[in-house]
């Protein structure tokens, strides 16, 4: 019977150690397959919970996580498996502290059958609570190493208290050791990747720079040609708008749109005038300025200077904020518009002094020199057939404005301008010469934007220098009848020619005596007024209710008055014979008081 107990415990052992090691195959069948899986992941993100749940399905606790270093120091939870709550996983142990710390410090092993009472460890009262609100009792700690040195703790927990084998140990060390290379690994080829990224794009840019120098060297080439074969404002908005897309808009001193080109099109019909406290800031600042308009579109604006002169901007409206390599373009664009405008003006002031001084000569020195006559007709300017004169005055402008806007017509009419005793004056070739006046005064109105008389006069034989006399005095004359916005001819003012016509000046001085005489006389001996109560009379068209009122006197006086101007011109004075010729000597007389008048102001 003895014998028989004896072999049954001998089977029974064989058996126990056959089972156990099957069981130890299995476990190290398992560990060696999820080492091989853990090795075939590339992101650390990825290796991380593959790790834990490995680790969960290994030994077969109730959940299993996984803690790493932080850059302080603490144990920072990164993975887990198993039910645990959100306050758990969000915790971090300091240095030294619990179950961790205890693995970190020793780099070997540590469990617990009960962690609340573990009086081995260093506890942290804030984990302590985390742990007793979780149920844990029993804890398994192994390290992961790096070579000697630990990056984390990997642990296994149950709710009930047991202790841990050596064979749970072994196991779990086992499988820490794999982990921590297949973690290492990750971390290296994170690091790989990342290098490469950042080796790429470090590629990227050096390409990007490398366009970007081609593309502005390309647009600078293009600018330098438009400025090099005389192109104007169009041509250069065109290059931009070629390589910067959206629109481009070229303004001129006056904040005026000279240009505009869009995209996938030739001239665009409006241009965009940029806002006043954008302009602002560009001017202020001398650099590009940029916002986002109420549509929605990005709007830049770099403003057009030279030697401290505002020339005007240059704007840019696209959909898409521009790149600093854009802001830099549009930015030397304007520097180079801004020596295309110099060399413009400089071109069209030489012009302008070249027509000016051809223009003075022929008004003050008649007849035509045929060296005038050449210099003239290297122009295209035949000085033989220019047989109208116009002046043209604009108080908002200077003489030199209406100048330059005459010469920029001047090829229309073969003529010259120029400015010529301070007057805007101009000689040119017409057919009509009230047609030439109407024109040309339809086009400086709409050029200057302001109020402006034009008179025109046709020329006889040489005499310019008188017409040009002329032609100004009937400027004054209109001014004077309150005309401030026409284009007109001299002619239409024939019935004043005494006034403004210098060598008529004895003629118009015998009418007005003769007409004027008696009560020229009288007003100087008496100190009155009858000359201005003549006037207002034939102002209100003989009414005396209205000529009393405008002369601020009692109607008795008024009658006073004209008893005494038909005392000294005689009872007729009212017959419509004599009052036409005393109505035309007060106007000439008024007319040539205020043309006097202006005269001398202009000469004091």
């Amino acid at each position: 019977m003895a014998h028989m107990d004896s072999g049954t415990q001998r089977a029974a052992d064989n058996d126990e150690l056959a089972s156990y090691r099957l069981r130890r195959e299995r476990e190290l069948s398992s560990l060696y397959a999820t080492a091989r899986s853990m090795a075939a992941l590339g992101e650390v993100d990825e290796v991380l919970p593959s790790i834990v749940r490995h680790a969960h399905e290994l030994i077969g606790s109730d959940f299993a996580y996984l803690s790493l270093l932080d850059a302080e120091g603490n144990l920072t939870l990164r993975a887990s498996a198993g039910t645990i709550s959100p306050e758990f996983s969000s915790a971090r142990m300091p240095p030294g502290d619990g179950l961790g710390g205890r693995v970190i410090e020793s780099r070997a092993p540590f469990w617990v059958s009960n962690y609340g009472e573990a009086r081995a460890l260093s506890h942290n009262p804030t984990f302590d609570l985390l742990v007793a609100g979780e149920g844990l009792m029993a804890l398994l700690g192994v390290p992961l190493l790096v070579g000697e040195r630990a990056v984390g703790v990997l642990f296994a927990a149950d709710r009930t208290e047991r202790p841990f084998e050596n064979d749970e140990v072994a196991l779990f060390s086992a499988f820490a050791d794999h982990a921590a290379i297949a973690l290492n690994n990750a971390r290296l080829y994170e690091e790989s990747r990342i290098s490469v990224q950042r080796l790429q794009e470090a590629y990227r840019t050096i390409e990007d720079q490398v366009t970007t120098v081609e593309r502005a060297a390309a647009v600078h080439e293009a600018l330098t040609h438009v400025v090099l074969t005389g192109g104007g404002p169009g041509d250069l908005a065109q290059v931009l708008v070629e390589h910067l897309r959206g629109m481009v808009t070229v303004l001129d001193r006056d904040d005026k749109v000279v240009a505009s080109r869009s995209f996938g099109g030739d001239a665009a019909d409006t241009g965009w005038e940029p806002a006043p406290e954008l302009l602002e800031a560009a001017r202020r600042t001398g650099r590009c300025a940029t916002a986002e308009g109420e549509d929605g579109a990005v709007h830049s604006v770099a403003v057009i200077q030279a030697g401290g002169s505002h020339l005007g901007s240059l704007s840019l409206t696209r959909h898409a904020a521009p790149e600093p390599p854009d802001i830099r373009m549009l930015e030397r664009s304007a520097q180079i518009m801004g020596l295309l405008i110099l060399m413009r003006d400089a071109r069209v002031e030489a012009e302008e002094r070249v027509c000016g001084e051809l223009l003075m000569e022929l008004l003050s020195r008649p007849p035509v020199h045929p060296a005038q006559r050449d210099r003239a007709l290297t122009r295209g300017v035949d000085v033989d057939h220019l047989d109208v004169l116009v002046v043209a005055d604009c108080p908002g402008k200077s003489p030199g404005d209406v100048v330059r806007q005459l010469n920029a017509v001047s090829p229309e009419w073969s003529g010259l301008a120029g400015e010529y005793l301070g007057q805007a004056t101009m000689l040119l070739r017409a057919d009509d010469v009230q047609e030439a006046a109407g024109a040309l005064h339809h086009r400086l109105r709409r050029t200057l934007g302001e109020p402006v008389l034009v008179v025109a006069d046709r020329i006889t034989g040489q005499e310019r220098s008188r017409s040009f006399t002329l032609t100004r005095r009937c400027l004054e004359v209109m001014r004077s009848l309150g005309e401030t916005d026409r284009g007109s001819t001299t002619q239409q003012y024939a019935m004043y020619a005494l006034v403004f016509d210098p060598e008529r000046a004895h003629d118009l001085d015998q009418f007005l005596d003769e007409v004027l005489g008696p009560l020229l006389a009288y007003d100087r001996r008496r100190s009155t007024d009858l000359v201005t109560t003549t006037a207002a009379y034939f102002a209100h068209a003989g009414n005396l209710s209205q000529t009393a009122r405008s002369l601020h006197v009692h109607m008795n006086t008024l009658l006073k008055r004209l008893d005494r101007i038909g005392t000294l011109l005689g009872d007729d004075w009212r017959s419509p014979d004599s009052a036409l010729r005393l109505h035309l000597a007060v106007r000439l007389h008024e007319l040539r008081g205020a043309l006097e008048g202006r005269s001398s102001g202009a000469r004091s």
